[in-house]
């Protein structure tokens, strides 16, 4: 009660006690040595046994949250930005097909990608996908990048390279990163959702299983809704501009960045840039496998590789490395998404 004497001071209900008890490491059986069945009732005890701060607004007066509309408006607005940016750079392109010539295309290109990369900036100061200081890694910006970077390069790169080169210019695939673009307003209304009904849980649950029990789905709700409005966005945007890619691999590259950011948001960015880590580390392996197995007594370590190509494509190693990783941080997210104390305000 001393040591955690200002959490229970301020706590406008014992579940928050309980949140922060299970964010310093407090179990169900450090419970049991005072005497309690759970964590739960244990914060019970302490919300009855320790007073209000004077001058506080009242533990059983808490506001209920308001709807700010023109807040929700506001970075709804800015995470249509990068999709609107990526649009309207592919329909400039496809309007002046043989009108303009390559360096001003390319100029096009460049200043389109600029406006998409500020705008998805933007989008991440602030509202649903905002981690807060000391939430976030220096290091997950440059994984989201390769990953993109991926997305237009990498399945013609890793073609040559399997083909003998590489030799250049490379093809690119802009289709795939169309649709991801576009796919950042849905990310942030889900990642808004997924934030309010966990709050609201956690404002009516009775104890800690309680609440987890009920956010385990609603995580899983929550990633299978992104990946439906996705999988559309992705295919509209093969029909609208063409150009190939691999739109498995470019859905998964998305539930993967849309849970690494909910992790990141939660608290948890550790995970979240090793489950990136881990994909570019599989993207960058397979061509660099091919070019080892062109020297004498190496082949064998291309074989894998070869193996996967043949079977289903290039764009199967991308498939595979953000599939593989999407599927790591949704197990991390099962756990570590359903702790009240990730839920909880500042």
């Amino acid at each position: 009660m001393h040591r955690h004497r200002e959490l229970c001071e301020r706590a406008v209900d014992p579940l928050e006690i309980a949140a922060g008890l299970e964010a310093h490491g407090v179990t169900d059986r450090t419970a049991a040595r005072y005497r309690h069945r759970d964590v739960f009732s244990l914060a019970e005890e302490l919300y009855a046994r320790v007073p209000a701060v004077a001058g506080e607004p009242g533990r059983a007066t808490a506001p209920a949250p308001m709807r700010d509309i023109e807040t929700r408006a506001a970075w709804s607005i800015r995470a249509l930005l990068p999709g609107a940016a990526c649009t309207a750079t592919a329909v400039v392109l496809k309007l002046t097909d043989g009108v303009l010539g390559g360096g001003a295309r390319l100029t096009v290109a460049l200043v389109g990608a600029l406006v998409a990369l500020l705008g998805l900036g933007l989008c991440l100061r602030s509202g649903p996908l905002h981690a807060a200081e000391g939430r976030t890694s220096a290091a997950a910006p440059v994984y989201g990048y390769w990953l993109l970077g991926y997305v237009l390069y990498g399945d013609a790169l890793l073609d040559q390279v399997l083909s003998g080169g590489p030799e250049g210019p490379w093809a690119i695939t802009p289709a795939p990163l169309l649709g991801l673009a576009l796919a950042v307003a849905p990310a942030a209304w889900c990642a808004h959702l997924f934030s309010v009904h966990a709050q609201r849980k956690l404002a009516g649950s009775r104890a800690l299983e309680e609440f987890a029990a009920g956010v385990r789905p609603l995580l899983f709700g929550t990633v299978a809704f992104f990946l439906c409005v996705l999988t559309g966005l992705l295919y509209l945007a093969d029909l609208g501009y063409g150009g190939g890619g691999a739109p498995v691999a470019a859905a998964a590259l998305g539930v993967l960045l849309l849970l690494a950011r909910l992790l990141t948001v939660h608290g948890f960015p550790e995970p979240a840039t090793t489950g990136l880590a881990a994909a570019c580390a599989v993207e960058a392996v397979a061509p660099a496998l091919v070019l080892a197995g062109r020297l004498p007594g190496l082949h064998f370590v291309a074989r894998p590789v070869d193996t996967v190509v043949v079977a289903a494509g290039t764009g199967a190693v991308p498939a595979i490395a953000c599939g593989a990783a999407a599927l790591g941080l949704l197990i991390h997210a099962t756990v570590a998404l359903s702790r009240a104390s990730a839920h909880t305000r500042a």
